[in-house]
């Protein structure tokens, strides 16, 4: 196989897994909304991310849905009686606005869509997130050990909640975990569910499984529904006015200080922090990250791109183990020691056929013997290879389409069949070779005459 196939062979199934990985990463970002997204889970966007579908159910059934675009209003509109204060994208929380949501009054339902670890923490949520899943799993609501105490989404036999497992960082007997650990409810004056999953309140899925049974049934235990629906990162909230260094001067008109409710009234009442814009919005460019908190790299870019750059890695990998140690164009080096020629060939020729590389070890066998024949034959260079043929078989008495087959044929197919192309080519070259020439046969010597005898030889 030539180099180009065996380069096809590895180039090929790498990109094919290179496309492949890509169109699930694509396919799942797709799929899996981000939060931070303009729309998702409000309840005015009729769009596959938006939560109108749910917000119309909820009306159907008497109750009523008022939605907020900002948290501190969303907070105080939970003051005047029991309510649901639905928060579908806690990640938008400013963290500085968190903390109010452990001050809600009682009888107060606090409901979070898969929130980070961070708001858990800063709400004083005993609950740790854990097992997160690539995709969401729809599961029934008990467990194994023990059935779901919750009885307003019981009637929902199977939802799409386990994306995020949770699990209690105190007492056990503290939470209740339904639907496989991906909803937990912490009981008490305010009750909070945590639910790990966005896709049963999504217009997309919420026709899935029993995911419109089980979201209604979450929102309407109240009456109420305050729907917080903010369309980014929230900014930060009014600083407080710092205390006088001095007391006051007492005041004789009858009227009291303002208390604590009355500034938070103050900071809810229509009034925006500098950079912001009613309904919650940021509208310059120091509205995100600007608590001074540290922004590490990992959390600097959405999951999707450390996945994708790890598939590029892996693919980079790959590619490198196919072309095995040769990183690069090979690079002549001078031998340090002489190598008999022999031993060279065998090297070379068990080189060639661990590599199975017949097409190779074939051309540069007709190579050498062209090259032999046109020097014998005294064939020009650029003679096509019907002239060579010709004149070989005129040479060796075989036909010339023979000749031309095995000059220029395809390559052999199996190990046999190329010694059985050596042997020709080897039989061809020594039928190009010229006769030898015999030496002529040695001449008589001359017969050798007596030497005459002069008069004064005589004895």
């Amino acid at each position: 196989m030539s180099a180009r196939g065996r380069r096809h062979r590895i180039v090929v199934p790498v990109l094919a897994a290179a496309l492949l990985m890509t169109i699930t990463l694509v396919t799942h970002e797709i799929d899996q909304p981000d939060p931070t997204d303009r729309g998702f889970l409000s309840p005015t966007v009729t769009g596959d991310h938006g939560g109108s579908r749910l917000a119309a159910s909820l009306a159907r059934q008497g109750v009523v849905v008022q939605r907020e675009t900002n948290a501190l209003r969303a907070l105080l509109a939970t003051r005047p009686g029991p309510a649901t204060l639905f928060v579908p994208a806690p990640e938008l929380l400013h963290p500085r606005t968190v903390g109010h949501l452990g001050l809600l009054p009682d009888g107060t339902r606090l409901v979070l869509v898969d929130p980070p670890r961070r708001v858990l923490a800063a709400a004083g949520l005993p609950l740790r997130p854990t097992g997160r899943r690539w995709a969401t799993r729809a599961v029934p609501p008990h467990q194994l050990d023990r059935s779901c105490p919750l009885t307003e989404v019981v009637p929902a036999t199977t939802a799409a909640v386990a994306r995020q497992r949770y699990v209690p960082t105190g007492a056990p007997d503290s939470v209740d975990l339904c639907y496989a650990a991906g909803l937990a409810r912490l009981t008490g004056t305010t009750e909070s569910v945590v639910v790990g999953a966005s896709d049963p309140f999504r217009n997309g899925r919420i026709d899935e499984w029993d995911n419109l049974t089980f979201a209604t049934g979450l929102l309407a235990t109240t009456g109420r529904v305050v729907w917080l629906d903010l369309d980014g990162p929230e900014p930060p909230p009014p600083e407080p006015t710092p205390a006088p260094t001095r007391p006051p001067p007492e005041r004789d008109d009858g009227i009291d200080e303002p208390d604590q409710q009355e500034d938070l009234d103050s900071e809810g009442n229509g009034e925006t922090a500098p950079g912001a814009r009613p309904g919650g919005e940021a509208s310059g460019p120091g509205a995100r990250g600007s608590s001074g908190e540290p922004n590490p790299l990992w959390s600097a870019f959405p999951p999707w791109f450390w996945a994708l750059l790890l598939q590029l890695a892996l693919a980079a990998l790959l590619i490198a183990i196919g072309r095995a140690r040769r990183l690069g164009p090979p690079n002549p080096e001078p031998l340090p020691v002489a190598v008999p020629a022999a031993e060279t060939v065998l090297g070379r020729g068990r080189l060639y056929q661990q590599a199975r590389a017949r097409e190779s070890t074939a051309r540069v066998l007709r190579t050498a013997t062209l090259a032999r024949l046109a020097r014998r034959l005294h064939l020009p260079t650029e003679a096509p290879p019907s002239t060579v043929a010709a004149t070989v078989a005129a040479r060796t008495g075989d036909r010339p389409e023979a000749i031309h087959e095995l000059l220029y044929g395809d390559a052999p197919q199996t190990d046999r069949g190329l010694l059985e192309l050596a042997g020709e080519l080897d039989r061809v070259t020594r039928a190009g070779e010229p006769a030898p020439t015999r030496p002529l046969p040695d001449a008589p010597a001359p017969a050798r005459l007596p030497k005459p005898r002069s008069e004064g030889d005589h004895r």
